[in-house]
C-alpha cells in the first residue's frame, strides 16, 4: 500500500498493527489495509503450511542424526511469508539463519537449505540470480552487509526511478537479540546517514536464545529507529495480512529512495532456539500456551473457512502436498553429496589468486597421498 495523504503511518504507537485477529476475524486499521483477495490469502496459507512442514521435517531429520543442527521457525510463519511475498526483482534479501519461509518465497529449493546443516555445503543456492543471500550465523553481521547492498542499488541507479518496477531495495532479517549487537546499530547509522533503501525486519520472537526481550530493551524495539533518524513500525508478527501491508509500505518507501524503515514483527518462537536448546529451562508452559492460541496458521485457516474461500477438500489436498514435500526433503537430505574438501578454495574469491591456487594444489596432493596409502 502507499501512504495515505495527510496521515502519519509511523505514529501508530506501541500496539502492534493488526488486520486479522487470533480468532480469525478481519479488523480495520486507520492507516493500513490488505488489498489482496481471499484467493491471495489462501495462497499465503499454503505457503505457511508448507514452510512449517519444511521446518518440522528438518527438525525430525536432526533428531534422527541426519542434520547436525537446525534452527526452528515454528510460530514465525506469518512474519516470514507476509514479508517474503512483498519482495521481487531487483530486491535483495539478506537472511539470518532462520528464514526458511522467506527462502521458500524466494524460490529456494528447501533441500538446498539442508546442506549447510548436514555439513555437505556452505550454500547451494545461486544467491545472485535469486537475490536471496546465504544464511548468516554470526549474530547481526548481515545488517551491515544489507546496508552496503542497498547503497550499491542507489549507485547503480535502481532506486527512485519514475518506473516503480525498476526500483529495488534490500531487506535484512534478524532477531530481537541482534538489536543489542554493535553491527546492527552501526548499520542503522550508515542507513540513516545515506538514506539507504533498506528495510530492517526484526522478528521479535521474545527470546535471544534464553534471555527475554524485556531484559534487552526497556522500550519496544521499533522505537530504536527514531534515535537514528528514521521511522519504525511494530506489527503483529502472527498476522500475515498486517505483516504484508506493513512490509509492502516499508519496501515501497525504500524503493522510492525515501530511506530506511525498521519493522518489528512481534511474534513468538514456539520451538527451541536451535535443536541444541531446551526452552523448558527458561520458559513457562503457560506462556507457550497463550501464544499457541495466537497461532498464525490457525487464524488464517479459521478466516478462510468462515468465508467459504476454502473447504475441507482444499485442506486435504494441501495436507497431501505437505506430505509429498516432506518425503522429498527426507530423500533429498540423504542424497546430498559428501563434500569434497578440495572444493572449499573455490568459495573464497570470485577468481582464485595464484597463492590460493598453490595451496589448493598442495592440499590435493596431500589428500591423494592418503588415498594411495589406503590401497
Amino acid at each position: 500500500m502507499t501512504e495515505p495523504a495527510g496521515t502519519d503511518v509511523f505514529a501508530v504507537g506501541d500496539e502492534p498493527i493488526q488486520l486479522l485477529d487470533p480468532s480469525g476475524r478481519r479488523v480495520d486499521h486507520p492507516d493500513f489495509s490488505y488489498s489482496g483477495t481471499d484467493a491471495d490469502i489462501a495462497s499465503h496459507l499454503r505457503d505457511m503450511v508448507l514452510a512449517r512442514r519444511i521446518d518440522t521435517e528438518a527438525t525430525a531429520l536432526q533428531r534422527k542424526g541426519e542434520l547436525g543442527l537446525w534452527p526452528p521457525a515454528l510460530g514465525q510463519e506469518a512474519a516470514q511469508i507476509g514479508s517474503g511475498r512483498t519482495l521481487r526483482d531487483p530486491d535483495l534479501i539478506v537472511p539470518s539463519y532462520r528464514e526458511h519461509g522467506v527462502a521458500w518465497c524466494a524460490g529456494i529449493d528447501p533441500v538446498d537449505l539442508l546442506g549447510t546443516f548436514r555439513g555437505t555445503a556452505m550454500v547451494d543456492w545461486p544467491s545472485r540470480p535469486d537475490g536471496f543471500h546465504l544464511y548468516s550465523f554470526v549474530i547481526g553481521t548481515q545488517a551491515l552487509h544489507a546496508v552496503g547492498m542497498a547503497m550499491a542499488l542507489q549507485r547503480d541507479g535502481q532506486v527512485g526511478n519514475d518506473d516503480p518496477a525498476a526500483n529495488g531495495a534490500a531487506i535484512v532479517y534478524f532477531g530481537d537479540g541482534a538489536t543489542s549487537q554493535g553491527d546492527v546499530n552501526e548499520a542503522f547509522v550508515f542507513a540513516a546517514s545515506y538514506a539507504a533503501p533498506v528495510v530492517f525486519f526484526c522478528q521479535n520472537n521474545q527470546y535471544a536464545i534464553s534471555e527475554p526481550a524485556s531484559l534487552q530493551s526497556r522500550v519496544p524495539l521499533y522505537r530504536r529507529a527514531a534515535g537514528f533518524g528514521f521511522p519504525g513500525l511494530r506489527v503483529d508478527g502472527n498476522d500475515v495480512l498486517a505483516v504484508h501491508a506493513v512490509t509492502q509500505l516499508a519496501m515501497d518507501r525504500a524503493r522510492r529512495g525515501e530511506g530506511p524503515v525498521l519493522v518489528e514483527a512481534y511474534t513468538y518462537r514456539m520451538g527451541a532456539h536451535t535443536t541444541s536448546d531446551d526452552p523448558t529451562k527458561y520458559r513457562l508452559a503457560a506462556e507457550q500456551d497463550a501464544w499457541k492460541a495466537k497461532d498464525p496458521i490457525e487464524r488464517v485457516k479459521t478466516y478462510l473457512l468462515s468465508t467459504g474461500a476454502i473447504d475441507q477438500a482444499w485442506l486435504d489436498a494441501l495436507a497431501a502436498e505437505s506430505e509429498a514435500l516432506a518425503e522429498r526433503l527426507r530423500a533429498g537430505c540423504l542424497a546430498l553429496p559428501e563434500p569434497a574438501l578440495g572444493e572449499q578454495w573455490q568459495h573464497v574469491y570470485a577468481g582464485m589468486p595464484p597463492a590460493l591456487a598453490r595451496q589448493r594444489e598442495e592440499y590435493l596432493a596431500y589428500e591423494a597421498s592418503f588415498e594411495g596409502a589406503s590401497e
